[in-house]
């Protein structure tokens, strides 16, 4: 394993990983969502998430995000571009039809007795939102490359693993802490805390037989930087350890038997638990 390193150029990205593994398959882990919401989808016509991102393209307005309520809809439902008066989730839940905010996420999103909620999907403001990296991901990546095999709406991951191919899941770091046993104290954003996790990570890389070369070993110890980009580097370590420890055989490699996480909400890569009961 070598140290984290920027994407570059996202539109050779995948072309680049391809010719990295010269002729094997790709296991590419990615944090951000890939699937919509159940009450988004039964709006839709399409018949899943795959054929709803081959037909974005007749959408324009899709991915730009809305400045105002009167702006949501169907074909435009990512919100807010700025904070303005009457900013909620459930002004914009109603916005787009649903009775109330938890339609706005998916059956993976939602908190679970082992971690917190994530963001949901459309919303695109603050510090806990993932809009932006849909926007990004799916625009930039995942719509312009035909033949990249996005799980689990395909299959099995280790069924998407061809010669030559690349197999995209989502993962998501706070989940991947809990698949690794690695208990963070503090906050990922703090620099201190970053690096006090380096021998839990390091104990978690020789359980999956992935060795550490010194570049990783170096921005181990170092909490992989003081910079603001030091959280995006351990988190996309521990999205890799989340797919190996899958590919290990350690956590489920398929999504939960449900017709609309199958086909349209997609789910996170090795995760168990389902949304935790309301008190």
């Amino acid at each position: 394993m070598s140290a984290p390193r920027p994407v570059g150029d996202v539109s050779t990205f995948l072309d680049r990983l391809t010719a990295e593994a010269g002729g094997g398959a790709v296991a590419l882990g990615a944090d951000l969502p890939i699937g919509l919401p159940r009450a988004y989808a039964a709006q839709r016509r399409e018949a899943g998430f795959l054929a709803f991102l081959r037909g974005v393209s007749s959408m324009p307005d899709f991915f730009r995000v809305c400045a105002s309520l009167e702006e949501i809809g169907p074909d435009r439902p990512f919100y807010p571009a700025r904070g303005i008066a009457g900013m909620t989730r459930l002004s914009h839940a109603r916005a787009l039809g649903f009775a109330d905010a938890s339609a706005l996420s998916r059956v993976c999103d939602r908190a679970t007795g082992e971690r917190p909620a994530g963001a949901p999907l459309f919303w695109t403001l603050g510090a806990n939102q993932s809009g932006k990296a849909a926007i990004a991901g799916w625009q930039a990546l995942i719509v312009p490359a035909p033949n990249l095999r996005i799980w689990p709406f395909e299959g099995p991951y280790r069924s998407l693993l061809a010669p030559g191919s690349v197999a995209l899941a989502e993962t998501y770091p706070a989940e991947a802490l809990r698949h690794l046993g690695i208990r963070l104290r503090g906050s990922k954003r703090r620099h201190a805390d970053r690096c006090a996790t380096a021998g839990a990570l390091t104990t978690a890389m020789d359980l999956l037989a992935a060795t550490p070369d010194d570049t990783m070993r170096r921005a181990l110890l170092d909490g992989f930087g003081d910079g603001a980009s030091g959280e995006d580097r351990f988190d996309s370590v521990l999205g890799m350890l989340c797919v190996l420890n899958v590919l290990a055989g350690n956590r489920p490699d398929t999504a939960p038997d449900d017709v609309w996480i199958q086909n349209w909400e997609g789910w996170v890569l090795g995760q168990t638990a389902y949304e935790a009961a309301s008190t």
